[in-house]
């Protein structure tokens, strides 16, 4: 009999590769979503299927569910700062309010539930490269915070019903993670260029490029959270790609890439940016036996035949979703 899985935030980038993953790997999928920054176009191709039920729900409500469950992944985030600064009160909610639920939902079904938390709990590091161990250099009350803390508060309500209540958990550190179906004017460095380069605009660079990020392609992480999910660790465990680049390095990359001629335009660099983000894996390296396989030049490539392929519609759409419409805050 196969086991169910439910995945919030399942029409999202991460979700949507995660619902392929767990199908093709033979498990019922329950995708839960309320598209505020999911797209059903992520998931529809799943819809015929016999193993995947979809529910549009929005996770800070109280979520009912009357199969049994083995697994709970929570991906369900706005997790680019133009979305979570125009929804701050909402982001909050969604890292307190439906982590809250979820884990509920983990314990009256006894199912292992794997959280997405996010490097941004580091903050702008003092440390460098970045391991499980470091606490973080994260300012509370910035406006960067409300992603920054939802994610801190998300990891230790999720520690706290591990000690109290005894519920199976997992918790995985997500660095800057690339590939298709990310939404292309989402306000992140790749989509951004990407959609710099199909509209023949100058790459924007923020500060003088110097800021380092480390790139994971999509694959690479979906493989890191299966081994997560399944393996018996249960503290925090980084997951990205520790080859580091500057952004200037990366524009040039770009451009390469694409063949283009445009020129890169500096811009001043946004309040609480970090300025360094290069994980240490070497904790899944050892309990996970786990690495990054995928070039970013390799998974450049695709990503960019996958954007290049996009409707222009959506290649032109640069005003964001109105969120007004999806939540109270």
């Amino acid at each position: 009999m196969s086991k169910t899985i439910l995945i919030s935030g399942a029409a999202g980038f991460l979700g949507s590769h995660l619902c392929d993953r767990f199908i093709n790997d033979g498990f019922k999928v329950i995708g839960v979503d309320n598209f505020i920054t999911g797209d059903i176009d992520n998931i529809k191709h799943l819809f015929n299927s016999s193993n995947f039920k979809f529910l549009e729900h929005d996770i800070t409500v109280r979520l009912e569910v009357k199969e049994p469950l083995s697994y709970i992944l929570h991906f369900a985030s706005p997790a680019s700062p133009i979305d979570y600064l125009k929804i701050p009160i909402h982001t909050l909610k969604v890292g307190s309010l439906g982590i809250h639920n979820l884990l509920g939902l983990a314990k009256a079904k006894k199912a292992r539930i794997l959280i997405a938390s996010t490097s941004e709990v580091y903050g702008d590091p003092l440390v460098h490269p970045q391991s499980e161990d470091y606490y973080g250099n994260v300012n509370s009350i910035g406006p960067r915070g409300v992603y920054d803390e939802a994610k801190r508060f998300q990891e230790a309500i999720t520690m706290a019903y591990k000690r109290f209540h005894g519920v199976e958990t997992r918790t995985a550190r997500i660095f800057n993670t690339y590939g298709p179906r990310m939404r292309l004017n989402d306000g992140r460095v790749i989509p951004a260029f990407m959609g710099q380069v199909l509209r023949r605009e100058d790459l924007s660079v923020f500060g003088k490029g110097i800021q380092t990020r480390s790139f994971c392609y999509v694959d690479d992480l979906v493989n890191g959270i299966c081994k997560l999910l399944f393996s018996d660790y249960y503290l925090p465990v980084n997951l990205g790609n520790p080859e580091e680049i500057t952004i200037i390095e990366f524009a040039h990359e770009m451009l390469k890439l694409t063949k283009s001629n445009q020129k890169i335009c500096f811009k001043p660099l946004p309040d609480g940016d970090p300025l360094k983000r290069q994980p240490d894996i070497s904790l899944a390296k050892k309990e996970l036996n786990w690495q990054p396989a995928v070039s970013r030049s390799e998974g450049m490539r695709k990503t960019f035949e996958y954007f290049k392929n996009l409707p222009k519609e959506k290649l032109y759409k640069t005003d964001h979703k109105d969120f007004s419409k999806h939540i109270k805050s």
